[in-house]
């Protein structure tokens, strides 16, 4: 009888471990909102700051310390930042503010704002935010926290944004929409070939952040 009880235990324990292993943290609608709002003040701030990385030489200690720039800015960082933490609504509704902000109320754009913004050869990046965001805070909280999950996710998002980039600077030229010195090949190599790999290390530190912070926040 002991050995009976002993067994169904163990089944009990093994079905509840397996239970948990289904169950992954999420946020409440006022974290996810909270989230949101951090992620458009992130993204409106990291539009206006540069990337950098240090690289260190030898000898350390002789001016061994190198201080370049990755060419890109913190926006797409803040973005993906954004849906790691905050899940896909919360990286769907920060960018949504962040486009109306730009396109009505106030200049947080790389490059100004107004709705006249749409004519920038640049602007399907920006629309490309908000499913680049939802996908990767979609894909972000299918499990818990990995750094391997966490750089896919944010790496997929960052596919997305460059997907809608491309297709709106195609779709000017089919249209002729805009009159710039560039042309579609150009302008693709220009906002997303050459700034790719410093994209891809700021999904790398994004990765390491979220992976962290995700750790504390469920723990």
């Amino acid at each position: 009888m002991p050995q009976f009880l002993g067994n169904t235990n163990s089944k009990k324990s093994k079905y509840r471990a397996s239970s948990d292993l289904r169950k992954f943290p999420s946020l409440s609608p006022f974290n996810q909102f909270l989230c949101g709002l951090i992620g458009l003040l992130l993204t409106i701030c990291g539009t206006f700051i540069e990337a950098y990385i240090v690289k260190f030489s030898s000898p350390l200690f002789a001016g061994g310390i190198e201080v370049q720039s990755l060419n890109v800015n913190f926006q797409i960082g803040a973005v993906l930042l954004t849906g790691c933490l905050g899940g896909k609504n919360a990286g769907a509704i920060s960018q949504i503010a962040y486009l109306l902000i730009g396109l009505v109320f106030l200049p947080v754009f790389d490059r100004g704002g107004t709705i006249d913004y749409i004519q920038q050869p640049i602007f399907g990046y920006l629309i490309g935010f908000i499913p680049g965001a939802w996908l990767c805070g979609n894909l972000a909280y299918l499990t818990s926290a990995k750094l391997e999950t966490l750089a896919f996710s944010s790496i997929c998002g960052l596919g997305i944004v460059h997907l809608f980039g491309i297709t709106y600077i195609l779709g000017r030229s089919l249209l002729s929409y805009g009159s710039g010195t560039l042309g579609p090949l150009q302008l693709i190599l220009e906002y997303s070939v050459s700034v790719l790999p410093g994209q891809l290390v700021i999904v790398c530190t994004v990765a390491t952040i979220a992976f962290f912070l995700r750790r504390i926040m469920f723990n």
